[in-house]
Formats: C-alpha cells, sequence, structure tokens
C-alpha cells in the first residue's frame, strides 16, 4: 500500500492500534483503499438495505489471514470519514468464516472519546450492540450469494495476539528493511 507515513499499527500495539477509516458508520457504500493508486475508490453499495454499525477499516502494517490488511470496526458516537486516522482501542475481535476464508473483525472504541473512557473489554458493551454487530456481519452479503458464517466472539488476550500475528506476518513479506 502506498502511505504517507511508515504504515504500522502503532507504538502501543496491540493495546491501542492506528485505523484508516474505509467506511464511515451509518454507510450503505463499500469503500476500500486501492495501494496502486493511493487513493479509495467505491468498491460496491451493500445489496441489503443495511449501514455499517460504526466506521470500518483497517490496520494499517498488518496481514490477516485473508492476505489483506486486518479489518477493524469502531464503535463511534458520530461518523468519521474515509481515509481518517485515528487511534483505537481493541476490545474484543469476532471470529467468522467467509465462505470457506478466515475473516476476522477487530471490534474497537475510539481511545480519545469519553464516551468509551470504561470500555476495555467486550463485557463492557452492552450485550445489544454485540448482537446488532454480530447480526450485521452475518447477513450484510447473503442478497450477494454468499455465505458467512459465525464462529464467536474472543476476548482481549485473543484479539492482541491477532494484531501482534498479523503484524508479524505483514513485517515477514515487507523484508528485512522494515523490520
Amino acid at each position: 500500500m502506498q502511505f504517507y507515513f511508515e504504515p504500522d499499527p502503532g507504538q502501543d500495539s496491540p493495546q491501542l492500534v492506528r485505523m484508516v477509516v474505509e467506511i464511515p458508520k451509518d454507510s450503505s457504500n463499500k469503500y476500500v483503499f486501492d495501494p496502486t493508486l493511493g487513493m479509495f475508490q467505491l468498491s460496491r453499495a451493500l445489496y441489503s438495505p443495511m449501514h455499517y454499525p460504526g466506521d470500518y477499516g483497517f490496520v494499517p502494517g498488518t496481514v490477516a489471514d485473508d492476505h489483506e490488511p486486518l479489518d477493524v470496526l469502531c464503535i463511534v458516537a458520530a461518523a468519521s470519514f474515509t481515509g481518517c486516522l485515528t487511534q483505537v482501542r481493541p476490545v474484543a475481535m469476532l471470529d467468522m468464516l467467509d465462505g470457506e476464508e478466515t475473516d476476522r473483525k477487530i471490534l474497537s472504541v475510539p481511545n480519545r472519546d469519553p464516551r468509551y473512557a470504561g470500555v476495555h473489554s467486550l463485557a463492557d458493551l452492552d450485550e445489544h450492540i454485540q448482537r446488532e454487530i454480530e447480526h450485521f456481519f452475518k447477513i450484510y452479503k447473503v442478497l450477494e450469494g454468499r455465505n458467512v458464517r459465525m464462529r464467536g466472539w474472543h476476548g482481549i488476550e485473543d484479539t492482541h495476539e491477532a494484531i501482534r500475528e498479523a503484524r508479524a506476518r505483514y513485517l515477514e513479506r515487507a523484508g528485512p528493511a522494515r523490520s
């Protein structure tokens, strides 16, 4: 990917990570970063009459199991914008299968928003928020004919480990120049 900064999750990773917002909360458009162009582009509109339940994007300087940067959803009171770089606090991870491929979503909260100062784990979030997020990811691709299966939520230790693994995978692929 082409960045104007060294793509890494940040110096306090995995407790705090950088997030690049691709899709603002309440959008039904799917935007993606195109590393060849160094720009964001509209990938598609969601086929379902739904909208993203939080700001959605990726952790720079990581490579997830699906060979893309690690996905992150940030619970926010108000949407940011595509391309916004923000520091978030991971609190849990939703493990799912998209088709037959592992797809993990890091759930986070903004680090500098007093509304979420007491949120440090999945247990600190209202159960209904968890259910909304799981429901969104379970059905948002149904009308595309794609099968998504939930494998459940993981706590903070597994979440931090997934971030560390994704960072290590990125560094391994980037070679010694970025180590």
